[in-house]
C-alpha cells in the first residue's frame, strides 16, 4: 500500500536549515495497521501530511497503492484523496454550515454518487449518530464531532486511512470510545490504517509501531501486543 524511499524534508530558517525528515524508508502492507509515535517535533505529522499529498518533500519518493505522488499535479492529488484516502485530524474540520449528514455526504456528492445521502445516513448510523444527522457541528459535542469526522473519512470506503492524533481534543473517556470505534470500523473495511499518536497504549493496538526521533526512523516494532 505504501512505499517510501529516502524521504527528506527541511525548512529554511534564519539560523539555517531545519531538517524535519531525514531519509525515511518505509513499506506498509495492504491492510496493515501502523502507529507512528515520537516526541513533539520528531516529524510524525509531517510524514502524515506527505502521505496525504498535502506537503511535498524535497527528496525521495512516495508511492500509494502503486501511484507515485510526485507524478500527480494538484488535481491528481485531490482525486487521489477523494477516491483512495480517508483523513482524520485532531481538529474536526467539519463544515459549520452543513449538518452532520451534509458533512458526511459531501465527499460522495463531489464524486457525483447518486446515493450520497443514503450512504452518509448509513455511515452515521454505524457511528451511533443516526438521531443526530440533522444537527450542525456547533450542536454536537467534541466526541460527536469527531465521530462525524470519522464517518466522513470512511464513507467512501478508502483503501488508506490516515489519522493524526484523533483523540487529541477529547477527554480520556470520550477519546477511548472514539478510538475503539475507529479500530472497529477500520477492521470492518479492511483498509490500511496509519495512526499518529502520542499515546503508547493506543499505539500498541496497531500491528506495528514506528518510532521517529528528530526526523529519523529509530525503531520499528512488529506484532505489538493489544492494549
Amino acid at each position: 500500500m505504501i512505499e517510501i524511499r529516502n524521504l527528506r524534508l527541511s525548512y529554511a530558517l534564519e539560523q539555517g536549515q531545519l531538517e524535519v525528515l531525514s531519509g525515511i524508508d518505509l513499506d506498509v502492507a495492504d491492510g496493515e495497521t501502523l502507529a507512528i509515535v515520537g516526541p513533539s517535533g520528531s516529524g510524525k505529522t509531517t510524514l502524515l501530511l506527505l502521505l496525504a499529498g498535502l506537503e511535498q518533500a524535497q527528496q525521495g519518493s512516495i508511492e500509494l497503492d502503486g501511484v507515485d505522488l510526485a507524478g500527480l499535479d494538484a488535481d491528481g492529488l485531490a482525486d487521489l484523496r477523494r477516491d483512495r484516502l480517508g483523513i482524520v485530524f485532531q481538529s474536526f474540520h467539519l463544515v459549520p454550515s452543513l449538518t452532520a449528514l451534509g458533512n458526511v455526504a459531501l465527499p460522495l456528492e463531489i464524486a457525483e454518487h447518486k446515493d450520497a445521502g443514503v450512504r452518509a445516513a448509513a455511515m452515521l448510523d454505524r457511528v451511533g449518530l443516526g438521531e443526530r444527522r440533522q444537527h450542525y457541528p456547533m450542536q454536537l459535542s467534541g466526541g460527536e464531532q469527531q465521530r462525524v469526522a470519522i464517518a466522513w473519512a470512511l464513507v467512501h470506503s478508502p483503501s488508506l486511512l490516515l489519522a493524526d492524533e484523533p483523540t487529541g481534543n477529547l477527554d480520556l473517556e470520550t477519546g477511548a470510545r472514539v478510538i475503539e470505534m475507529l479500530f472497529e470500523l477500520n477492521a470492518a473495511s479492511g483498509s490500511t490504517l496509519v495512526l499518529v499518536t502520542h499515546d503508547e497504549q493506543i499505539a500498541r493496538r496497531c500491528g506495528r509501531v514506528l518510532r521517529l526521533h528528530a526526523g529519523k526512523l529509530v525503531e520499528s516494532v512488529d506484532h505489538a501486543l493489544p492494549a
